[in-house]
């Protein structure tokens, strides 16, 4: 890639594609998420939205039966989700396609559930779980996180930054009633620990953020990239108590 040319999405991409996540979240917490479905034994069929390299999506193979989809718009994170899958020799059951959350070629009802971690605050919660809602059989499960408040009270330092990312945080008892008016009964909601943001994901970040400054020496995007990493950083140290990832599961009416 040309020193000159990068923008920050190719940044994020080149920062996130070697990381088992691409966003907040552990194995362990996609398994308890797992544990509030009553229909686990019937899963045949799974849409991992927004799913990145499958880190997530390895675990639900790994704990369900069935097939699963996994769809992201970037083809780098597709690429490494489908050799992993290879690896683990689940090219059977996990493949990973190029695609929109927004704009999905699936059949309606098709899914028994429908996964996403990190990724519905891209399109919006209630925008996402709406849409979703049709591609999912009745009884059948959706499960997402999301950046929520945990509190009242809402920093506006911590206000201003999930803005200006396009992301407009609420509440949990909030999203929890947006999901009962998009056709679901909440089943549960739970906050993801400390160390999901810190050692899963903060930690690795850094890592390949250092390689990045090694190859691209010297260059301003780089730079200011690594900056506003940084930043998400301090912001979530000062204001962890205020403001978090959240599972969201929810039963199709």
């Amino acid at each position: 890639m040309d020193n000159e040319q990068l923008s920050m999405m190719d940044l994020v991409i080149e920062a996130h594609v070697g990381l088992d996540r691409q966003g907040p979240g552990s194995a362990e917490v996609t398994v308890k998420a797992l544990s509030f479905l009553d229909n686990i034994d019937r899963i045949s069929r799974t849409a991992d939205l927004g799913c990145g390299t499958g880190g997530q999506t390895m675990v639900l193979a790994q704990n369900i039966a069935g097939n699963i989809v996994g769809v992201d718009q970037f083809s780098d994170f597709i690429s490494v989700l489908n050799e992993n899958a290879k690896k683990q020799n689940l090219q059977e059951r996990v493949t990973g396609v190029v695609g929109s959350m927004e704009n999905l070629s699936f059949q309606q009802e098709e899914f028994d559930l429908i996964w996403s971690e990190g990724a519905i605050d891209n399109i919006g919660f209630e925008k996402g779980l709406t849409y979703w809602n049709r591609f999912l059989k009745k009884g059948g499960h959706v499960a997402v996180t999301c950046p929520s408040w945990f509190t009242d009270e809402h920093p506006a330092e911590v206000e201003a930054f999930w803005a200006e990312a396009g992301s407009n945080l609420d509440t949990i008892g909030n999203n929890v009633s947006i999901m009962q008016k998009a056709g679901y009964i909440p089943v549960a909601a739970f906050i993801l620990p400390e160390r999901c943001w810190t050692d899963r994901y903060f930690v690795p970040r850094q890592a390949a953020e250092q390689e990045l400054l090694k190859k691209y020496a010297g260059n301003k995007t780089v730079e200011a990239f690594i900056e506003s990493n940084h930043y998400e950083e301090t912001l979530y140290s000062k204001y962890k108590q205020f403001y978090g990832y959240a599972f969201y599961i929810g039963k199709k009416i």
